[in-house]
């Protein structure tokens, strides 16, 4: 069938994307590669539809565009080719589109070097040799051969040209073998599988993947009707994934933790599966949250223990009978947590867990026997405490002992207890020996981001105490508020007070914790800790917002706002504090943030984020092939140029343009851009922007900045991505990159400031012109 007919067949509802496919993932070179190998008469492989009922079709095509009636055949294999044609003939996506548009937006062919590229106005506009490939596939040769006769200068070549024209066109007509798969006896799970293997070389489907396409061929509403769910569960502060949710659905229907147990589910059991997997879920937070103070996405951690706590609590009909199941079950839940029990072969030792739940008379007791006789003994020992940052396991139990054991705030001596902090309070990380002056010290930063060196605070003490020694602020602090140093187990060993005895500090306070933990988990075994004071629950089916908030380290602010700027470039999140763990469960290093199938899942290598880190948490990546960046800049700019496929204007791009809009930059336009090329590594802040040009604050330099790129971007006619907050082109990324960095203030207070870098190119640009 020839390209010009399968995409009629799109715009007739003839073809359509199965639901379980993927979104689009192309970048500018693959498209670039496929127009090149099609203009050339390269193979570029065969489709594989599944031929199916328009009845049976509508429950699993991706998007609402209306169908063909009688037959409907659904695109398994071929999906990235086809998107990219459609969209560079038509000039839009197809209805079923999902992903990024830019990649095929603005492709142009060259008459004499017979190349493709993406639009460069400098090279480009008003060059009759370049052409709009969409604007020939809509409008035909004709237009832009009677463009080229205008030109006498090109006659010599203009029988070349026109045949380059028609191969181009004719692009169109080129036929593409199409396999199908039809018959009655190819349900969606045959598909699936099907699809699994002629796709063996791009992104296959997960597990959960194929356990969900399998429902949504029953209820095509499943996978909208649990994203509901996690939504809800998100704006109260947890951040859940669907194939999690997914586990937990099928640990309640199976009380099996392989997918396949799914497979002969009915519609109605699988619903009544999820509202039971949701009200258990809700439960299981609120107590969490009340009774462990474990309420924020960042300190919650063993989320594959929830499977098996939801099933207990369902077989339980949604209520645990006392106060003693309940607290024995947590005991477990955190043991999970701390070492480890979900890390390695999840499904294998959830199976082993679900299994207890059907077979013991006592299944707490099981699991928590079971948990001994893997790890010797549940005794929490000093060494535990030696991991280091909010990726470490035994993070979330310092942040649980401050809230179950009523540590004080230091200033105002208040329990730092929900009840006491209300729900619109929060707790900030503090390092009690500062950060400042332990670098300054010559400690690494796995020892200054210690456990043993981090407490939690209200966010008027953490400001108060700022970056001052611990000796001064503590004595300040025992004056002030007797005994509520102590309560966050710090030694009172004044001599450990003292930078030069920071390691005898960490060991002793190891220790007090260790000790802490101990009495807290073997009370909470034995049912001997009094009820709390009656809250609000966390979790509320109709008005749900998160409580106590952590507010993260510097750094980590950061990568969830990097994380955040991956997803608006239609790229998947990464996971945050990711633990490269070896066979038998043991954590070798932690990534800030990393994507373990790539950036484009399935046809990148894995990507990480290290921010600052050791020698050999680097070296760990680099071994496990993990492709890691230590700076934010530079790893937008790889997004930008090699997944997303953007390349930025050369040099003499930005000159011309300068040149072009010079008669609308100001004085202080020219001040910012003088500055900022002077600035060390050509990076500052808007506030330094606003400084050079004499602006009140920095808001008159981001909009002002931003002014010199609008008119940089409209005169190359450049597209840029969006901003988040107001769908507006971000305009100053035409001169710049951008990043957040904490900033000390003449008073060691510390500020976080948008930090621009200037764009080689826009720097080299400024340099020719003698503007700086």
């Amino acid at each position: 069938m020839n390209i010009t007919t399968i995409l009629d067949q799109i715009d007739m509802g003839s073809i359509a994307l199965p639901e379980f496919q993927r979104g689009y993932v192309w970048n500018r070179d693959q498209v670039r590669g496929l127009m090149n190998s099609l203009y050339r008469k390269h193979p570029i492989g065969s489709l594989l539809v599944w031929e199916t009922k328009t009845e049976q079709a509508s429950q699993h095509q991706r998007g609402d565009g209306k169908l063909s009636a009688g037959t409907v055949k659904l695109l398994l294999d071929g999906q990235q080719r086809i998107t990219s044609f459609y969209g560079i003939v038509r000039g839009r996506p197809p209805q079923f589109f999902d992903g990024n548009a830019q990649a095929f937006t603005g492709l142009y062919f060259n008459l004499e070097e017979e190349i493709f590229e993406f639009y460069a106005p400098l090279k480009m506009k008003d060059n009759p040799l370049w052409v709009n490939v969409t604007e020939l596939m809509q409008q035909g040769v004709g237009v832009f051969i009677q463009n080229l006769l205008k030109i006498p200068e090109l006659a010599a070549g203009l029988t070349t040209y026109i045949n380059r024209l028609n191969k181009l066109e004719g692009i169109k007509n080129i036929n593409l073998h199409i396999e199908e798969v039809s018959g009655e006896d190819k349900t969606v799970d045959v598909v699936v599988e099907i699809f699994n293997t002629v796709n063996s070389g791009g992104t296959k489907l997960s597990k959960g993947d194929l356990a969900l396409a399998k429902i949504c061929a029953q209820w095509p509403d499943a996978r909208n009707e649990l994203k509901a769910r996690l939504a809800k569960w998100n704006k109260a502060g947890f951040d859940f994934r669907l194939e999690w949710l997914l586990r937990c659905i099928n640990a309640v229907i199976t009380g099996e933790a392989m997918f396949s147990a799914l497979k002969d589910v009915d519609t109605a059991t699988f619903q009544s599966g999820l509202y039971k997997a949701e009200k258990a879920i809700d439960t299981l937070l609120n107590l969490i949250s009340s009774r462990l103070g474990l309420d924020h996405n960042r300190v919650l951690g063993g989320v594959y223990a929830f499977p098996v706590m939801v099933r207990y609590v369902v077989e339980c009909g949604g209520h645990l009978k006392d106060y003693q199941e309940r607290d024995k079950l947590l005991y477990w839940y955190v043991h999970t947590l701390l070492w480890g029990r979900y890390a390695g072969s999840t499904e294998s030792v959830l199976t082993q867990d679900l299994h207890v739940l059907r077979s013991s008379h006592n299944p707490l007791d099981q699991l928590i026997a079971n948990l001994r006789q893997n790890r010797g003994d549940l005794e929490i020992k000093a060494i535990d405490f030696q991991g280091w940052g909010m990726g470490s396991r035994f993070y979330p139990l310092v942040y649980m002992l401050t809230r179950v054991h009523q540590a004080k705030d230091w200033d105002s001596g208040v329990d730092l207890s929900k009840h006491l902090l209300g729900k619109h309070s929060c707790l900030e990380v503090h390092h009690i020996f500062p950060k400042s002056l332990l670098y300054k010290g010559g400690y690494p930063k796995s020892e200054v981001n210690a456990i043993a060196n981090l407490t939690f605070l209200t966010q008027q003490t953490n400001l108060k105490v700022s970056n001052r020694h611990p000796s001064e602020y503590f004595e300040a602090f025992e004056q002030t508020q007797p005994g509520a140093i102590s309560t966050h187990w710090i030694p009172m060993e004044r001599s450990l007070w003292q930078i030069e005895n920071y390691h005898e500090f960490l060991a002793a306070r190891r220790e007090l914790l260790a000790q802490a933990a101990n009495n807290f988990l073997n009370s909470l075994l034995a049912g001997d800790i009094p009820e709390p004071k009656a809250t609000d629950t966390h979790i509320a089916q109709n008005d749900i917002e998160s409580s106590t908030a952590i507010v993260s380290l510097a750094d980590e602010r950061i990568l969830e706002e990097c994380n955040a700027w991956v997803e608006e470039q239609g790229l998947p999140k990464g996971e945050l504090m990711y633990e490269l763990i070896d066979s038998v469960g043991t954590v070798n290093a932690v990534l800030d943030l990393a994507w373990t199938n790539g950036l484009q899942e399935g046809k990148s290598q894995p990507i990480a984020l290290i921010i600052d880190a050791d020698k050999e948490i680097e070296q760990t990546a680099n071994r496990l092939g993990y492709r890691y960046f230590t700076d934010i800049d530079k790893f937008k700019n790889y997004v930008f140029e090699e997944v997303l496929a953007i390349k930025f204007p050369q040099v003499n791009d930005y000159k011309q343009a300068f040149l072009a809009i010079s008669n609308q930059i100001t004085d202080g336009h020219k001040l910012m851009l003088k500055a900022h090329y002077h600035a060390p590594t050509q990076t500052i802040t808007a506030t330094g922007l606003a400084q050079a040009a004499g602006y009140e604050n920095y808001n008159g330099a981001n909009l002002q900045y931003a002014r010199i790129g609008e008119l940089i971007a409209n005169h190359l006619n450049y597209l840029l991505p969006e901003r988040e907050d107001n769908d507006k082109p971000f305009w100053s990324w035409m001169l710049a990159s951008g990043y957040w960095k904490n900033i000390k203030d003449r008073e060691n207070h510390t500020q976080r400031e948008w930090q621009w870098q200037l764009r080689p190119q826009v720097a080299q640009a400024l340099e020719d012109l003698d503007w700086v």
